[in-house]
Order: C-alpha cells, then structure tokens, then sequence
C-alpha cells in the first residue's frame, strides 16, 4: 500500500488525521513531517517515553500502570501457549515493528509467526519490517475512537489477520478478523486464537480479575466510544 506525503494547512488538521488525539501527545520536535525511525530510538533509548511514527510525526503511546499490568498478564498466558506450540514468538510494549514507510507502530502485545521468518531467530533489526499476525492494545481513556479505528486499517493494511482491543474500563475485548469484523467478547465469554493461535483459551473473567471496577477508581468516569 503506497503512502504519500501529506500537507497540513493547520494543527488541527494534523489531529483530525491522527485520529483526533490530544494535542499533547504529538512531539514538535522533530518539527512536523521530517521525524524519522532513528527519533522513535532514540527517544526509546534515552526517555521513559514511547513514540510511534506516522508519516514523519512523532505519537507518544499512553502509558498506564493498570494497563502494563494487563499487557504483562495477558502476555504471560499467551507466551506459555506459543513457547508449548512454537508458533512464533512475541513482542511487548516496546516491540517496534515497520508496518510501512514512514510508519512505525508498537502495540502492546505482537504475536509473529514464524512462517515471517524462515530462520526462526529473533529479528536483529531494532525497527524490523514485520507485520503482526496478532496484534493486541490496551485501551486507555486518552485512546480515541478515530484513533483505534485509523490503527485497525494499518494492523490489517500490513497483513495481521487478528486484533484485540482490550478494554478495562468496559471489561471487553473486541477481537477483529477484520476492520469490519468484529466479536465483542464479556466477562461470561471465553476469549480464544482462532486461525492465528488455535487451541489458545482464556477467561475473559480470569483475565480481569485484577482489574478495578469503574465504581472503585478515583478518577471514575469511564472512556466513551462514537
């Protein structure tokens, strides 16, 4: 899928393509449209901040405790399955991935077959052209829908063939085989790897069973989907 250079007549516009993000999380340093693979390292080698690159603009990830707790127990049950099956191997938080030029993405959980590499090493490269065949995010309150929606095309736009939106406010998981695909899994289901990870179940209960209720956080209101 070729992509070409776009030009903004404001900052607005800009938000609007990023998919309506806050303001705050874009960087203006690099200055607009000129940040490159080597600002997303170098921001992950020398800050606590994660970035991701869209079209030479600079997106920081919202970090979250309560999120990295869930990444880190979801990765751990799918980590367990894939190292009994040797399906592939994952990626976490920090795992950047070259879905296309100029676009540099990093969910919070990859699963990559090894039928992307052959040699069935870990990529070498720090940013490798790969696509994830699972990609999985934790939604946060500062994710917006524009947001989610625009990265669903990209993850499928670049060869996955299956995306987890977790979400602890709502206590869901959409799982989509496609952008327009989608099963919305409760706490009554069981969430499962289909085609990508077969044999792979696990309690969507079980894996909020850490998770605070909306009624029990200081901070109360929960995300709204449009």
């Amino acid at each position: 899928m070729p992509r070409t250079a776009r030009r903004f007549e404001n900052l607005a516009e800009l938000l609007e393509h990023l998919g309506g993000i806050d303001p705050r999380r874009v960087r203006a340093w690099p200055p607009l449209g000129t940040a490159t693979e080597q600002d997303v390292l170098h921001i992950l080698d020398h800050e606590e901040s994660i970035c991701e690159l869209v079209d030479g603009v600079l997106v920081e990830k919202i970090l979250g405790a309560m999120e990295s707790a869930l990444a880190l127990e979801l990765a751990f049950f799918l980590g367990r399955f894939i190292n009994k099956s040797d399906l592939g191997f994952l990626l976490g938080a920090d795992g950047t991935l070259r879905l296309m030029p100029k676009l540099v993405r990093i969910p919070d959980i990859t699963f990559i077959s090894w039928a992307q590499v052959p040699s069935r090493e870990y990529p070498a490269e720090p940013i490798p052209k790969l696509h994830p065949d699972l990609a999985v995010e934790i939604l946060s309150q500062g994710n917006t829908p524009g947001e989610m929606r625009r990265k669903l095309a990209e993850y499928f736009g670049s060869g996955a063939r299956l995306v987890w939106f977790v979400d602890p406010q709502d206590r869901t998981i959409e799982v989509f085989t496609a952008p327009d695909q989608v099963k919305t899994l409760t706490e009554r289901d069981t969430l499962d790897g289909g085609r990508i990870l077969p044999g792979f179940r696990l309690s969507v209960k079980r894996l909020f069973a850490r998770v605070p209720t909306s009624r029990s956080r200081k901070n109360g209101n929960p995300r709204r989907k449009s």
